[in-house]
């Protein structure tokens, strides 16, 4: 394995770092509007909204530690292979690629919570279609 193996992940881990800041800051936005919607006025869909927003964003806490992680074992790799350590950076850049899987696992789960929340939301507009008409106050957003 060449120096250049472990520097091919490089752009790779840091587009998906970025990603998952954009998610990261996202989730602090729709956070805010639901504290700000839930002061003004207390929303069922709100409650639920809220706890689906918890369990994201421990998972997008726990996905860009992974991604960090698999980023400075990735750094490693490189180092330790141009120390001439080369079965060092093999392993650094195994345990590397699995760190990233764990990372790219860790983003799906927090992908399918997503889908759930905005569920709930079409749910709540489904339901204010059959009743007829539209429920005064805010509603959630895409938690």
């Amino acid at each position: 394995m060449t120096l250049t193996t472990p520097a091919l992940l490089f752009p790779a881990i840091s587009l998906l770092l970025l990603a998952y800041t954009n998610r990261f800051l996202v989730l602090a936005q729709l956070i805010r509007k639901l504290a700000q919607e839930e002061r003004d006025e207390h929303l069922e869909t709100n409650t639920r909204q809220i706890l689906l927003l918890r369990r994201r964003i421990s998972l997008t806490k726990r996905m860009q530690l992974a991604g960090v992680f698999s980023f400075l074992l990735c750094t490693l790799s490189m180092f330790a292979l141009f120390l001439s350590l080369e079965l060092t950076g093999m392993v650094l850049f195994g345990i590397s690629l699995v760190t990233l899987s764990v990372s790219l696992i860790y983003s799906l789960w927090e992908i399918q919570i997503s889908t759930n929340a905005l569920n709930v939301q079409l749910k709540e507009v489904e339901d204010q279609m059959r009743s007829g008409y539209p429920r005064a106050g805010k509603r959630g957003g895409d938690a």
